[in-house]
């Protein structure tokens, strides 16, 4: 694994040399944060949260025309791994109870098994670790959305299992009819802010605090953009696909935490890959190592969009600076994008 892994890496580092990401234009900023409302909830106020009229409009169109994404089993099925779960270094040995090969530093490590016995695991071949230093890891099945028609009004995915407020800013309403599912979509038909934060009115009787969403807003295309190309929202942790000025796919994404943030700008794609593996942070507490990372497409340096099997915290920022994808979706974009392909990142409004 490490002579295939310096390989590899001299390889993409070359490749940053030779052909780097193309820069259309800097970000130039602009207020998203306005939703697009209108009709009668938007005359709704902290006074006067609910009227007929509304629940009437909300009835009459209840959910944004979009159709999930199928799930990928069959490029899901090629991603089995294992993550490294003891504290400290690991040493990897030649054989069951062999010699010691290398060490594995500590840090955020998954490997892939080849030959699992009764207590002990092979990672590469020739290569042995102990079973009991590592755990099986599921990806997520998260997958994001096809837009089938222009949306009438923003919309989004709540990001936990809550319980939704019958009034802008109250506490909410722990009775089964205000229960609202993890990324489940829907749209948004008002916003009422209350002490700096925004609530969303997401149906008759039920809002939600602003942090609890990730919301999908359309934007104009950038200068110089044509053809298919991605809008990946900062703030909203969301990333909107369009043909031209068609909004056609939208989904939930991670992006760089604080310290490693995504850059903002207008890019385009300039490479990809359909696995290898990525780390970084050597030395540090957040060491990472990660193994056949899928559907790699590079747009800003070293900065990919791609598939992430590690986690399933979409709509929170978790990486170091690329943008993460469920596996299926990041298949699907992989496909549908491909090399040249116009990536936008911005913020919506400040984090």
């Amino acid at each position: 694994m490490p002579r295939l892994y310096i390989l590899l890496t001299l390889l993409l580092a070359f490749s940053l040399v030779t052909g780097g990401s193309v820069v259309y234009a800097d970000s130039v900023p602009t207020d998203h944060s306005r939703l697009d409302l209108r009709g009668a909830c938007a005359a709704l106020t902290t006074s006067f949260y609910a009227s007929p009229e509304c629940d009437a409009e909300m009835t009459a169109d209840p959910a944004p025309p979009v159709v999930a994404l199928a799930v990928d089993h069959g490029a899901m099925a090629g991603y089995t791994y294992m993550r490294v779960v003891v504290e400290g270094a690991v040493m990897v040995h030649n054989a069951p109870y062999g010699s010691p090969l290398y060490v594995l530093d500590p840090g955020f490590n998954f490997i892939t098994p080849r030959t699992v016995q009764e207590h002990w695991v092979e990672i590469n071949p020739g290569e042995w670790v102990r079973r009991d230093q590592l755990a099986f890891v599921s990806p997520s099945v998260f997958t994001g959305a096809f837009v089938q028609s222009e949306p009438s009004r923003p919309f989004g995915w709540f990001l936990k299992n809550l319980y939704a407020s019958d009034r802008p800013g109250g506490p909410p309403v722990i009775t089964p009819d205000k229960l609202l599912y993890r990324y489940q979509i829907t749209y948004i038909y008002t916003t009422i802010n209350v002490d700096g934060l925004d609530w969303y009115l997401v149906a008759p009787g039920k809002w939600v605090e602003q942090r609890l969403m990730g919301l999908a807003k359309r934007i104009p295309r950038p200068g110089g953009v044509q053809g298919r190309w991605v809008a990946v929202d900062l703030y909203e942790q969301t990333l909107v696909a369009y043909e031209n000025d068609t909004m056609v796919f939208a989904t939930l994404v991670s992006s760089g935490l604080a310290g490693f943030s995504t850059n903002t700008g207008t890019f385009q794609v300039w490479g990809h890959r359909l696995n290898g593996p990525m780390s970084g942070a050597e030395g540090q507490s957040d060491y990472y190592m990660l193994e056949n990372v899928p559907y790699a497409l590079y747009f800003d340096g070293n900065i990919s969009l791609h598939g992430t099997y590690w986690h399933d915290g979409f709509g929170y920022r978790r990486s170091h600076g690329c943008v993460n994808l469920s596996i299926t979706d990041a298949h699907w974009l992989y496909d549908w994008l491909g090399a040249g392909g116009g990536v936008h990142v911005y913020y919506s409004r400040p984090y």
